[in-house]
């Protein structure tokens, strides 16, 4: 058998020749990208006007450096303040919130526009590896429910926008190896280091394409390395920077992968857990359960034989249909490196693996599923064709609707995380998540019941009993607060904490001990909002105005969308007489919080000094439909309408 299984129909391999038939073939290319993008549309339909979700708000929704108009010189010149370097990543949602802040819908179209791209572009690169089913490859790619977290998180954009690039790479590498035109060399370069600064784990772009050399030529010549040098020294300088923030964010929860023997136990779990999600994509979750490998039992060191016995079985066959098979496979192995438990990452307090890193190597398997169907093809008799395209459109049709229905799951934190439990009940975050859903809902009870569920499963999580704490503070349970956050300081004295002790302190009177709380916050972050907001309160309370101007300031600083800090801040300029500024604090504290009826009453009182009575009277009807129990606003409206308009 010859060493390439399917022999390419390219139209450059033609050389000019039966030219006739390219207006069918265009017209073909045209129908099936069509349907590529048709489906995918279909799929991720529910998902478009979904919700911020997880660690959405930390990354874009409520991350000041996205929000400052400046803030792309911190994205690439202060990366420290950044949770991961993803510059490229971190940019674009930079330039997304200056388009459309806190559109969810065009977040979610971004992501669903980039997945049907790389869809499109994995049909190109498997034509230029000669598969005469590429267009099927893109397909599958489009419609596969285990890539449905990284198309419908918002946070994911990470995989949607270096995917492409690194698929272009992956082409313009390929017409490099063919006709050594030093243009192609260059985009490949060009398009990998913006792949990687989209995502850094795009790091094995330089074995990928080793891996490539060997698959064409039976061996990796030093050639081969002499061009891919270029490759790894990129690969190197991005890897490098990433590595001094890969623990930032990590939280202050322990990671229990243990020794070598249950990390190597972990690695080849993880592997086996991926391949069986891409041939069988069901029961898929956000948050899977935490298998125990520390120590190891022998048998989940089983997989590493496996995989062993599986690939010297097709280096044995390499001479023909066994060198596609390990490219395809060697493919996803090498994209999967990174995550699979040898180094520790945040992810890893609550699950070994998680579908978004699926998200390129799966495209190895694609394409030797692929291949594998045009094999077939050629063995089988024509008269089954009929049956085998059936088949295979059946496939597609499950695959996709399995998507549709997981995307759902993506509309909202509410519907996700009781999805999570369904499927996994000691999944700890999604309890956490849950909790936060219920107390921003003013479902109290709820929420103490879901933080103490997720304390029961991480009992050492500084930040789960903070969380309780603050559900019990809500619920007016103050000693059992005062608790929480003191065993929360004990097992991590961070800046939140310590101000949450603060406000529960002040809840109960005791002015020195908040004060000591938050001046405690702020030596150890002397950005922390809450903190400055809270010593601003203290300051108005006892008459230091001024003082009170520059907490809120700060404060602003930090979080400018703190729409408590506005709306003080606008009392402070009243009581100050700076009426134009009261007002453009309360309108800036209505923009982010409508339904604050107080902002509306003391908009309402700073109009009235301004002169404009009508416009003072609309905000305190509007802030008695808010609140009809609002006195001040009901007693202004009927002073107002009783006395004649003053002369402006």
């Amino acid at each position: 058998m010859s060493r390439t299984l399917i022999k390419s129909t390219h139209p450059s391999e033609t050389n000019g020749k039966n030219s006739s038939p390219e207006p069918e073939l265009n017209w073909k290319q045209l129908q099936r990208s069509l349907l590529i993008i048709f489906v995918g549309l279909w799929i991720y339909w529910p998902v478009l006007n979904g919700d911020w979700l997880w660690d959405d708000d930390v990354l874009i929704s409520r991350n000041p450096i996205i929000h400052n108009p400046a803030g792309l010189w911190h994205i690439w010149f202060r990366p420290s303040e950044l949770i991961d370097y993803f510059p490229l990543t971190a940019s674009v949602q930079w330039l997304e919130w200056q388009l459309w802040p806190n559109s969810t819908f065009c977040f979610h179209f971004t992501n669903v526009v980039l997945h049907l791209c790389s869809a499109l572009l994995v049909w190109r690169l498997l034509d230029k590896l000669g598969l005469r089913l590429a267009w099927l490859g893109g397909l599958l790619f489009a419609v596969h429910p285990a890539l449905v977290e990284s198309v419908a998180w918002i946070s994911e954009l990470k995989n949607t926008l270096s995917l492409p690039p690194f698929l272009l790479a992956m082409c313009a590498w390929i017409d490099f190896d063919r006709k050594r035109k030093v243009k192609d060399y260059i985009l490949a370069l060009s398009l990998f280091l913006i792949a990687m600064l989209g995502k850094t784990t795009m790091v094995m772009f330089p074995l990928v394409i080793l891996l490539y050399a060997w698959w064409k030529r039976g061996r990796v010549a030093r050639a081969d390395l002499m061009r891919s040098a270029a490759f790894f020294a990129v690969s190197l300088a991005v890897g490098l920077a990433l590595l001094s923030f890969v623990r930032h964010g990590v939280g202050e929860e322990s990671i229990p992968l243990g020794g070598f023997f249950s990390r190597l136990a972990c690695a080849g779990l993880a592997l086996a857990f991926y391949f069986s999600k891409c041939f069988l994509p069901v029961s898929l979750s956000p948050i899977y359960t935490q298998w125990r490998i520390d120590p190891p039992s022998p048998t989940q060191l089983l997989p590493w034989p496996v995989f062993a016995g599986a690939i010297y079985w097709l280096w044995l066959r390499r001479r023909s249909w066994g060198r596609h098979a390990l490219l395809g496979l060697g493919f996803f192995l090498l994209n999967l490196l990174p995550f699979i438990g040898f180094h520790e990452i945040s992810f890893m307090r609550f699950s070994w693996v998680m579908d978004h890193f699926l998200y390129i190597p799966i495209i190895g398997l694609i394409g030797l599923a692929v291949a594998a169907l045009e094999h077939t093809d050629m063995l089988l008799p024509t008269a089954t064709r009929p049956y085998r395209m059936g088949l295979v459109a059946a496939v597609v049709i499950l695959l996709a609707m399995a998507s549709r229905d997981y995307a759902s799951k993506f509309t909202n934190q509410e519907t996700l995380w009781t999805y999570t439990l369904e499927h996994n009940p000691e999944a700890w975050p999604a309890h956490d998540n849950l909790g936060g859903v219920y107390l921003v809902t003013g479902r109290t009870d709820e929420a103490i019941e879901q933080y103490s569920q997720a304390l029961m499963l991480e009992p050492a999580s500084s930040t789960l009993r903070s969380n309780l704490g603050l559900a019990l503070m809500q619920a007016g349970d103050l000693p059992a607060a005062l608790g929480q956050f003191q065993q929360a300081l004990q097992i991590w004295p961070g800046a939140p904490v310590h101000a949450h002790l603060g406000d529960v302190l002040a809840k109960m009177g005791h002015a020195t001990g908040a004060l000591a709380e938050y001046q405690k916050t702020l030596a150890l972050d002397p950005t922390n909002a809450d903190a400055h907001y809270a010593l601003g309160n203290f300051a108005a309370q006892a008459g230091r105005f001024s003082e009170a101007k520059e907490e809120y300031l700060e404060s602003l600083q930090t979080d400018a969308e703190f729409a408590p800090a506005h709306l003080n801040l606008g009392n402070v300029y009243l009581q100050a007489g700076q009426i134009p500024e009261a007002i453009a604090q309360y309108k800036l504290a209505l923009s982010l919080d409508p339904a604050n009826a107080d902002a509306r009453c003391n908009l309402g009182s700073a109009l009235v000094k301004s002169g404009d009575i009508p416009a003072a009277i609309e905000q305190y009807q509007a802030a008695l439909e808010i609140n009809p129990n609002l006195s001040t606003a009901r007693m202004m409206i009927e002073r107002l309408q009783a006395s004649p308009a003053p002369k402006r």
